[in-house]
């Protein structure tokens, strides 16, 4: 008879036949495997691990296995991300309580929580070096954030521990280069009859130089939606941020030149109006129910518009009309938001328009047509004549248009998305459907034109590059997050943010990703480019703004 003890230890082999029996999978009707953006999946075969991991036998032998491999480098602290590295952490923390060398365990979320204590790491860290753990490693992207995250925490990474390896172990030269980092695993494709992937499909992402980093402070975690977006003149850059602080930093050295306070708002929410820019004005709106003029040198208030409980929209120019457009909220029973168009000059109002619902959205001017067009939250895309306010046309959807709209001249299209999931083409004159494509989720992005496509994103994690001819997808990519942010062309190149706090670059004609830039928390925002310095503005959603410069 078996001694209980050994009852249901496994071997090595064992674990290989449980992986070959249950883990490794090929497609059917049921499983659906993606190609995503920079960790591209070989639709033939499938491993899930989430079929083992919890099982008794198996968490032993796994542990065992890691301290076998690292007790000679005890003390550490042992880590991974959530959800798969869990069971694996547990196991090996019991393991080392066994042995009586007990070892501290934390693990990542993969995105903040949006209440409580809103932290990313839970468990806390200690300051021994830490052994991140998974299931198994391909591309390398959950690690990098890993890696990334515990170095701003002034952590090191000494060693990747996991049960199965995709590739050789130079295809993350660029995942251990910080830290000297060590890669090992139990298993590798070959020992399932699959030859390693030759080639890490991640594109290189030390292109970019940090040149500085600013953190406005105090974030609104819980607020994960598309925030304020970084403006450029000549001297500075302008961001607000979710605190309430409208900044103005150095674009050179990202030393905060001047700020502003605004007045009282709702709990997280302070600015999420992205600035314009004219003649060393920057305008912008607050949730303290204020649009603000302030002068780009001194931050001085050159006039502000107090008639709204609350502004979130942005505001569109009109310069040779000396006007300003923007979204307004308002407490009022049927009467919750609207537009107002005020002069550039003295922040009188010319002319307005309530709306039923909120208006989030954003304005946007088309000089060739006299035209202005916004969304609010009731769907409808509403038209005026841009210097009368006089409506020409409105539009309904099936659910919030939170973002603004763009214009395709050559088309004379107008291009938004809405919360019902649809992209919508309209005939500028008379607001008639020219097209529509269904995404997966809501959109909270406004689009971009560029020749003849229009780039898209949404809140199913794809960007889609759509014919403006035909209103047919010419091509789509996956990011590993959902999208608020906008897409932007610089460089030569598209440049698209995701909640999995990569900033990736494109090419505009097939969405081949060209390199990316990792940051720790989501990017909500669109980047802002400075031509002259080529240097690239990132926000995220905590408040930080990045300057990047990619080098060729």
């Amino acid at each position: 008879m078996t001694p209980p003890e050994n009852r249901h230890k496994i071997q090595k082999s064992d674990l290989k036949k449980l992986i070959s029996d249950k883990v490794f999978l090929k497609p059917n009707a049921s499983i659906q495997i993606a190609s995503r953006g920079g960790d591209a999946r070989d639709p033939r075969w499938f491993f899930d691990f989430r079929a083992i991991v919890f099982e008794a036998s198996v968490l032993d032998f796994i542990a065992e296995e890691f301290w076998r491999r690292y007790e000679h480098a005890y003390p550490f602290q042992v880590g991974g991300i959530e959800s798969a590295a869990i069971p694996l952490i547990t196991a090996i923390v019991l393991k080392g309580a066994e042995k009586g060398k007990p070892v501290h365990g934390f693990f990542l979320r993969k995105s903040r929580k949006r209440d409580g204590l809103m932290r990313m790491f839970e468990g806390g860290l200690t300051d021994e070096p830490a052994i991140l753990v998974d299931d198994s490693i391909n591309s390398g992207q959950s690690m990098s954030r890993q890696i990334l995250a515990l170095s701003e925490a002034g952590k090191k990474v000494s060693d990747i521990f996991v049960i199965l390896r995709f590739r050789d172990t130079r295809a993350y030269s660029e995942l251990v280069k910080r830290d000297s980092t060590k890669i090992d695993s139990i298993f590798t494709l070959p020992d399932f009859d699959i030859p390693l992937l030759e080639k890490n499909v991640d594109v290189p992402h030390d292109s970019f130089e940090v040149i500085w980093k600013q953190s406005g402070g105090a974030p609104s975690f819980n607020m994960v939606t598309e925030k304020s977006a970084p403006a450029v003149d000549r001297d500075h850059v302008y961001v607000g941020s979710d605190n309430g602080i409208f900044w103005a930093i150095d674009k050179k050295t990202g030393a905060p030149r001047w700020h502003l306070k605004v007045g009282p708002h709702p709990r997280w929410k302070g600015i999420f109006s992205s600035p314009a820019i004219h003649k060393e004005v920057v305008y912008f709106g607050a949730y303290d129910g204020n649009v603000y003029a302030l002068e780009t040198r001194t931050g001085n208030k050159k006039w502000t518009y107090a008639e709204a409980e609350w502004v979130g929209s942005s505001p569109a120019l009109a310069p040779k009309l000396d006007l300003m457009y923007i979204g307004l909220e308002f407490g009022l029973f049927r009467k919750r938001g609207g537009i107002v168009a005020l002069r550039l000059s003295t922040g009188e109002r010319v002319w307005g328009h309530k709306m039923p619902e909120y208006t989030h959205g954003s304005p946007f001017y088309i000089e060739q047509k006299n035209m202005t067009v916004i969304g609010s939250n009731d769907g409808i895309l509403y038209a005026y004549d841009a210097k009368t306010g006089e409506e020409r046309w409105k539009f309904q959807t099936g659910g919030a248009i939170k973002a603004s709209a763009t214009y395709d001249a050559r088309r004379s299209l107008i291009i938004f998305g809405s919360w019902d999931g649809s992209i919508y083409a309209l005939e500028a004159d008379s607001g008639a459907l020219r097209f529509s494509f269904k995404t997966e989720m809501p959109v909270f992005s406004t689009p971009l034109v560029v020749g003849n496509l229009v780039y898209a994103a949404s809140l199913d994690k794809n960007l889609y590059a759509l014919s403006l001819d035909r209103g047919e997808v010419v091509w789509t990519f996956l990011t590993h997050g959902r999208i608020f942010s906008s897409p932007v062309l610089a460089l030569d190149s598209l440049w698209i943010g995701s909640n999995d706090g990569r900033l990736y670059e494109l090419a505009p004609e097939n969405g081949e990703p060209r390199s990316f830039f990792q940051a720790t928390e989501r990017i909500v925002n669109a980047i802002a480019y400075d031509e002259k310095a080529r240097t690239l503005f990132v926000p995220t959603v905590a408040n930080e703004l990045y300057c990047l410069r990619k080098r060729f």
